[in-house]
């Protein structure tokens, strides 16, 4: 399956009506109500809101970690609801993960974290893998650290491994879910300049769920979720 190349106006992220159940009758229960929501190419939005509103469920969904019950999720225009296995697995690498629990594997390397999430792009060889995995950590300001364990990495440090993870592949959509929680405020906000820096450099959408006020700014919108629903959209001058 061929994904469509970005084009002007084209929204990474399109999502129409948007509902979500947990558990099955008579037990369910509604997480996300009538969910509408565009993302642009290059876009950077942030959304907020109290724990258990939905926010990481929505994000789980847009990510294909989930299956869609009701509505439209259109990922760079493929639909999500309904889809194969396969084709989820192929939209899905065309996304970046970013976690507040990095999620690095302690028994590989940096630059062996970075580049085993390459191994889904078969058109990639190993050698040209490795060379983009080495050029993002250099990014990143981890050349020095490229063949260091992970339990050798400051918390910061482990951060900058995800980021590179997540992006190594020229993704066009990045999610990122509490990435500066476990952050001191001088780290997290280097994060997430440094996440906007590469992803504008890459014409990367990010999605962003976070608590941290302080980093509001970096916004071109920020969402807020209540209740499972979409409750206020703002733009950032």
């Amino acid at each position: 399956m061929k994904l469509l190349q970005p084009m002007l106006n084209q929204y990474v992220v399109n999502i129409n009506n948007l509902n979500y159940y947990f558990d099955q009758q008579p037990l369910r229960h509604q997480t996300l109500f009538n969910i509408n929501l565009k993302i642009k190419y290059g876009e950077i939005i942030i959304m907020t809101g109290p724990s258990g509103s939905g926010k990481t469920t929505l994000l789980t969904l847009i990510g294909g970690l989930r299956s869609p019950q009701e509505g439209s999720i259109k990922i760079l225009n493929q639909e999500l609801n309904g889809a194969s296995n396969d084709k989820l697995v192929q939209i899905r690498r065309h996304i970046g993960y970013i976690f507040q629990a990095h999620n690095l594997l302690e028994f590989l390397t940096a630059r062996q974290n970075v580049q085993i999430s390459l191994e889904l792009h078969k058109e990639i060889s190993e050698r040209e893998a490795r060379y983009k995995s080495q050029a993002i950590l250099k990014a990143v300001k981890l050349g020095d650290r490229m063949n260091y364990y992970p339990h050798y990495l400051s918390g910061g440090q482990k951060q900058r491994v995800a980021i590179a993870r997540a992006l190594v592949s020229h993704p066009k959509l990045i999610l990122a879910d509490e990435p500066t929680a476990a952050l001191d405020s001088k780290t997290g906000r280097d994060i997430v300049e440094l996440m906007r820096q590469l992803a504008k450099q890459q014409e990367c959408a990010i999605l962003m769920v976070t608590h941290d006020n302080r980093i509001l700014d970096i916004a071109d919108r920020i969402i807020q979720m209540e209740d499972g629903r979409l409750i206020n959209t703002n733009t950032i001058n």
